[in-house]
């Protein structure tokens, strides 16, 4: 088989959720947008079959890891985003005013923070870019633990990103929310000062969503929808958990995401005890994905090919 253990673990995952995505899109009657998905799912295949071909014609085994687990990160993606949607609508049973008052007890007030930072607005700003990093530093890193032959700690990066994805949407499921930014108002001149990713118009969309659901997915329309846990937190702390084996990546990586957690409150709409969610998802899947690939990684060489085709 060309694909490692750990990465067939994985493969059977997106596998699964694409098979639940099929059977909600049959049962709900939610017309897909085909065309719009059809090239993003061709360079997710396109980089997977580019990563087998350099496996099994023995080209180069590191770049192999590298390609089989980026198509694989892509295709997961796509499914995942999908498969949120088909969640939709979760009307008004959503858990945001307990958030909020949970928010209070801490001293916290979304509002109050984004008045805050409108006065230094360079550095709410550059908090932007911070948010907005999160895919770029999972693309960085897949490429170096992958170009650099750490199968082990590849594999079990994306074995904790499809648990702690998939965790945090069935979690945000069964006790919806959309965080502060549905439910506030902030002057547009604030908006535009901060240059803010996640307003009051997005917060909007979120509260339509809710209660009416969609039509027609589309890559297009994609929001993130998942307010508590914060995937956001979960993905920096990925980043920086999985970077250590790789020093000047390490360091980077934490000077970036040292205000990640400001960046998603202010960027992100987020209540602050959306951030305690994420730690805990991001816990629980690191613990998780250590157990499942226990056996698995041993199969697996430096390199990344199997023990038993290294020397074939």
């Amino acid at each position: 088989m060309a694909l490692l253990p750990a990465e067939r673990v994985v493969a059977t995952g997106i596998g699964a959720i694409y098979l639940v995505d099929a059977v909600l899109v049959a049962v709900r009657g939610v017309a897909i947008d085909w065309a719009g998905y059809a090239p993003l799912v061709s360079v997710g295949l396109g980089v997977l079959a580019l990563g087998l071909f350099y496996r099994l014609r023995r080209r180069d085994p590191n770049i192999a890891l590298a390609a089989v687990s980026a198509g694989l990160f892509i295709l997961f993606t796509i499914s995942v985003s999908v498969f949120n949607y088909l969640l939709l609508p979760v009307g008004p049973r959503r858990v945001d005013g307990l958030l909020m008052r949970i928010d209070a007890l801490m001293g916290y007030s979304w509002p109050d923070l984004v008045m805050a930072m409108s006065a230094t607005p360079v550095f709410g700003r550059a908090l932007g870019f911070v948010y907005m990093s999160s895919l770029f530093q999972f693309v960085l890193l897949i490429l170096t633990l992958g170009l650099t032959g750490r199968a082990a700690e590849l594999h079990r990066f994306l074995l904790t990103g499809v648990l702690a994805v998939t965790l945090s949407i069935l979690f945000w499921f069964a006790f919806p929310s959309s965080g502060p930014s549905a439910y506030f108002d902030i002057p547009v001149d604030v908006i535009s000062r901060l240059g803010m990713v996640v307003g009051p118009a997005y917060g909007e969309e979120l509260n339509r969503l809710a209660m009416e659901g969609v039509s027609l997915i589309s890559p297009r329309d994609v929001l993130g929808l998942v307010a508590f846990p914060s995937v956001h937190l979960v993905m920096a702390l990925m980043a920086v958990w999985f970077a250590r084996s790789v020093r000047p990546l390490f360091v980077l990586l934490v000077l970036v995401n040292l205000t990640m957690p400001l960046a998603v409150l202010l960027h992100g709409g987020h209540h602050l005890v959306d951030l305690f969610g994420g730690l805990a998802v991001f816990a629980l899947s690191v613990a998780l994905s250590g157990r499942l690939l226990s056996g698995s990684i041993r199969a697996t060489d430096a390199g990344g090919a199997p023990l038993g085709q290294a020397a074939g």
